[in-house]
This record gives C-alpha cells, structure tokens and sequence, in this order.
C-alpha cells in the first residue's frame, strides 16, 4: 500500500504500508521519497498502482514512479493552479492507468493518455477555477464543482461539456461513490448525497465544521475530515453517523485514504484508513477501534510540514511503467534548460 503527500511547503512525500517481521497486527510507514518537487506549495496529488502525480501552484504536473522511489519527469501544459488530479484505471489493465485527468483555477480541465504521458485535450468547463474533479467507475464522465458555484458534467468520450447546473451555493468537492450509483456535494459543514444518474437529492449529512477532505467506501459509508479535526463515518442510507474518532490529529485533517480494493466486490467494511492533517503528521486507524474511549493509530509518520492533499493505492502495478513520451521529455528537457 502506498500513500503520497503534498505540502504547502512544496514538499512530496511518499510512504509505503507495511507490517513489521512477525506481526500481522504491526504497521510502519516506510519513507520512499521526499524533496521539493514543485516551485510552489502542492495542491492535489493522485496514485495508482506505481505511478503517482502530483500538480501545484507553478502551473505544473509532477510524475513520479514508486517502483524506482524517483521523480521522471514533468507535464507542462497546465494553464493554471493545478487544483485536481484524478487517473481513471479500467479493471482490464489491473492497476495501470489509462487515463490522467487534471483541473485548473482558471476553469479548465485537461485529457491525458498515461500510457505513456500525452496531452490530448484541454477543454473550458467552468467560468472561474475547478474547486474539484471526480470521474466516474465507468470512465465515460467526470463530474466539476467551481468558484462559479456550479456544477459541470463532462463528456470523457466526446471531450467536451455535457451539462452545467447552478448550485445555491460554491461546492469545493464532488465525488462518485464507488459503484458510481450516488455523488456527493461538500458545501461547508454539509454534504449533500446525490443519485448519479439524475442528481435527486437523497439526504444531507450535517457536520459540526467545515469539511474538506471525502473519501467513499463500501457498504454506503463515506469518510470525512476537516476542521473539526475528527475522521467521521458516515451511513449515506440513514444520513446519520456511524461512528468517529474524535480529535485524529491536533489541527484541521486536509486528506483521507481508504486503504481498501474499492473496485473488487466485498461485502466487508474497511478497517484500514489513512489521514493527513496541517499539523504534518499522515496517520492510518483501523476504524474498528474508533468506538474505543482513545483509539491509537497503527502507524504513523511526521513529515514535519503543512500538509494540505493525500493519496493512496492499495496496488501493485502489474504493467512497466513506461513514463513519459518522448515528445513530452523533449519539452520537459527544454524546459529545464
């Protein structure tokens, strides 16, 4: 299991799960990598399988492979603040993407073949930046939330904008759960819970403070985090909480990781799950003590810094990474001289 970080610091950091010699129940956070990626604090990173990315403030994407604990180059078509990136891995290809797609503060979203890294197309969605960006299981659609408070959908196949709806209100995350069946809105301290398929609204989750991390899992449970600085489970049927570990971290929690196969079957829940927080320490709980007076975490790391994204796979990749084409290096090249 690998887990990616980025910081305000300009900082990416990386870490894999592993559970010590003669105990199954043990874990550590293993350090991969950490350097100064980007020019400018990191604002979204992405993983699967060995490849992760990552995209900043200095209109830049990072590409890293883990297997190699080593940065390979650098995408430079961003024409803003990268503020989301998502891959989109079809079961076909196991852990190997397919597909990278990134958002940007001036309402663009970009089209990439990840194997190897090509730009196909950059398309207008919003009128300001793209606050988040979530693709669908299927990979024909992604759904964009913006500082325009509306909602975009876009046409994966087509590449181009499909709908676009007015919210009351900015949304700063939208996500598919991982049926791809319901999205979920964050606005503030709530979160809306949505049917994909025409956006009827099924129930509303009331935080105490304002959220700013999501993470869906099984069963119809959905994780959250944010300036309450607890890690809160959530029944996305019954609209209440199942359970919660109060005070996770001593500052606000900017990202969650289920550390689970989301995408093969399972009727169980998952028990491993990760949090990052601002005050630089990544944490992983198994959620089946949070009902204890003081959970402890199983593992976790401090990286010393303002961290503000988190990302992780529970993968291998069974595919080589071939990184970037040569048209892409050529440019990076050119670039850096």
């Amino acid at each position: 299991m690998s887990l990616i970080a980025g910081s305000y610091e300009r900082f990416i950091w990386g870490f894999k799960l592993k559970t010590l010699k003669h105990s199954t129940e043990t874990l550590t956070l293993s350090p991969i990598f950490s350097f100064p990626s980007h020019l400018s604090p990191i604002k979204s990173v992405a993983v699967t399988g060995s490849v992760a990315v990552s995209g900043g403030s200095d209109d830049t994407i990072k590409i890293y492979d883990l297997s190699t604990s080593s940065e390979v180059g650098s995408l430079n078509d961003p024409t803003a603040t990268v503020t989301a990136l998502v891959f989109f891995t079809p079961p076909s290809l196991s852990s190997f993407p397919r597909n990278l797609f990134s958002a940007y503060d001036d309402g663009n979203v970009s089209f990439y073949d990840a194997d190897p890294f090509v730009h196909l197309k950059t398309v207008k969605i919003h009128k300001k930046g793209v606050n988040d960006m979530s693709v669908h299981p299927s990979g024909q659609l992604a759904l964009t939330v913006g500082r325009d408070s509306y909602l975009g959908m876009v046409n994966l196949v087509r590449g181009r904008r499909s709908h676009f709806c007015r919210l009351g209100k900015e949304a700063s995350i939208v996500r598919f759960d991982c049926s791809g069946d319901k999205f979920f809105m964050v606005t503030d301290e709530k979160v809306s819970v949505h049917e994909a398929e025409n956006a009827k609204l099924i129930t509303e989750l009331e935080s105490k403070k304002k959220v700013l991390c999501i993470a869906p899992a099984m069963n119809g449970l959905v994780y959250t985090g944010g300036e309450d600085r607890s890690l809160t489970a959530w029944d996305t049927i019954s609209g209440k909480v199942a359970y919660c570990i109060d005070d996770a971290h001593s500052a606000r929690v900017k990202g969650i990781v289920v550390l689970s196969k989301i995408d093969e079957p399972s009727d169980d829940e998952p028990f491993l799950v990760a949090s990052a927080s601002s005050d630089g320490i990544i944490r992983v709980w198994d959620v089946r003590m949070a009902n204890n007076d003081k959970p402890t975490p199983l593992a976790e790391a401090n990286t010393k810094s303002r961290l503000t994204c988190l990302a992780g796979s529970s993968f291998k990749s069974k595919k080589r990474f071939r990184g970037l084409s040569d048209s892409s290096k050529e440019q990076d090249e050119a670039t850096e001289q």
